[in-house]
């Protein structure tokens, strides 16, 4: 309480991607709601998209958007700076320009001089800027407990046995972290983030889902774990998803499978057409989020939705999906396990489908596995009786 009389301000430093910019906001709102002044920090392209979303209120309010200009490249003009839509031999050239903005980041500290700096995992250089004008920072993550226990645990004990030693897991996690960009390892700038954590380390999961990895990291870290989540998109109404909610309406109660992959997740054609495939012959109802990879787009659309027309349909744009998933007609979600589609699943009591395929999505998906085979256990003692 005395902290909301105080109304100490923070300062949020997401990292470049939707999947880790929509957590942030809704833990912006959360702390806005409770009195704290929040200065929500990001290039201007991800900040206008907030904007136009009607995600949050303009100025003046308790939740303020600050422009941080990332230094453009040649190779990488202002609309890139983001990871939205960003064609893969770009991203190399993105880190190098955040790394770039820290100056510009230091001048938002001098400006507005926030009590608290909340930072992602791929900006140690927010928590130094942050420790240089002596305001205390912390971490907050924005991937599950299990998948940040098992990099911690392999790059601080690697010889120790841990379920990671398992050949493929162990591959998605090299990969997650494998990066070198700007001369400095992904792994280390996930370390010096999480080192450089005042106290604690903030995590968008809950005891309920995910207790013992929390406690995990917490042992790993020599630092208290703080699960804040789960935090989800918020429901909102946007006249161009009226459509879709209205189809879903006239359909029977869990007789609907969504299959919905990541904003900046491209399928490949083949697997494409494989999903396609299965769901042709399942001759159950869908919808499907659709984003292709350039040049195959449109013949593929025209064929499917043909066939698929009386009982599919397919959305090639971002599409509502924690509405969607909490929809009566819901049954089914066919997704990558990122993680925030993985809580959407889960808070909405939806059965995953799951096709993890890079990065933290197998830990997710083992996750899903766990709680699955949990709920099977409650189960089965009320079904035989």
């Amino acid at each position: 309480m005395e902290f909301q009389q105080q109304n100490l301000s923070i300062l949020m430093l997401p990292w470049l991607a939707e999947g880790h910019i929509s957590p942030y906001l809704q833990l912006a709102k959360k702390l806005s709601a409770r009195n704290f002044i929040i200065y929500f920090c990001l290039t201007p392209i991800n900040l206008d998209s907030i904007r136009k979303s009607g995600n949050v209120q303009v100025e003046p309010s308790s939740i303020q958007l600050i422009y941080l200009h990332l230094p453009s490249p040649s190779q990488l003009p202002p609309q890139h700076h983001t990871t939205r839509s960003l064609p893969p031999h770009l991203f190399p050239f993105l880190i190098p320009a955040f790394d770039a903005a820290k100056p510009n980041f230091s001048n938002i500290l001098s400006t507005f001089k926030p009590n608290l700096v909340i930072y992602d995992f791929l900006q140690p250089w927010a928590a130094a800027a942050a420790n240089e004008q002596d305001v205390e920072s912390v971490m907050f993550l924005t991937t599950g407990a299990d998948g940040i226990s098992s990099a911690v645990h392999y790059f601080k004990n690697p010889n120790v046995e841990h379920s990671i030693q398992e050949a493929e897991l162990k591959k998605y996690l090299l990969q997650w972290f494998g990066g070198i960009e700007n001369g400095v390892r992904n792994k280390d700038r996930f370390l010096e983030c999480l080192e450089r954590s005042s106290n604690m380390v903030l995590i968008n999961t809950s005891r309920m889902i995910e207790a013992q990895y929390i406690d995990y990291v917490s042992v790993l870290m020599g630092k208290q774990t703080v699960p804040v989540g789960p935090l989800v998109q918020e429901c909102g109404n946007r006249e161009e998803d009226v459509h879709i909610m209205e189809w879903l309406g006239k359909k029977e109660p869990g007789s609907v499978v969504l299959v919905s992959f990541r904003s900046d997740l491209f399928i490949s054609k083949e697997d494409m057409e494989e999903i396609a495939m299965r769901l042709e012959l399942s001759k159950i109802c869908f919808i499907w989020a659709v984003r292709f990879q350039g040049g195959y787009n449109t013949a593929l659309l025209e064929g499917f939705s043909k066939r698929f027309e009386e009982r599919g349909l397919m959305v090639q744009r971002w599409v509502p999906q924690a509405k969607i998933l909490s929809h009566s007609s819901i049954g089914g979600f066919v997704s990558h396990c990122g993680w925030n589609s993985t809580l959407e699943g889960i808070i909405n009591g939806v059965p995953i489908i799951a096709m993890p395929i890079k990065n933290d999505q197998p830990f997710n998906a083992k996750v899903v596995t766990e709680l699955q085979k949990w709920w099977e256990m409650q189960l089965a003692p009320k079904e035989k009786k």
